[in-house]
């Protein structure tokens, strides 16, 4: 488990400078009604794809798994209000 520190610091890292402030973004974004274009989805699914590759090292830290599950809600909620938004156009 010693080894996973390295790799949770580099996630840590990469989620508070890169991903969350987008994932935030685009939050903002369809709770003003707009929908998301190809970039943006794009970007969704890496995320959730690399949160899946994460899922063994979350699971052998469950110190981690809450703040897991919260992102998983926010990426649920920002897709459905998209869902929504489309259904509309």
């Amino acid at each position: 488990m010693d080894k996973d520190i390295g790799l949770l610091v580099v996630l840590m890292e990469r989620l508070e400078k890169q991903r969350l402030p987008r994932i935030l973004s685009l939050k903002e974004k369809v709770d003003k009604g707009e929908a998301l274009d190809e970039m943006d989805l794009d970007f969704l699914e890496k995320v959730m794809s690399d949160a899946k590759k994460a899922m063994p090292l979350i699971d052998r830290h469950p110190e981690y798994q809450e703040l897991a599950s919260k992102l998983v809600g926010l990426y649920t909620e920002i897709t459905g209000k998209d869902l929504q938004l489309e259904k509309k156009t």
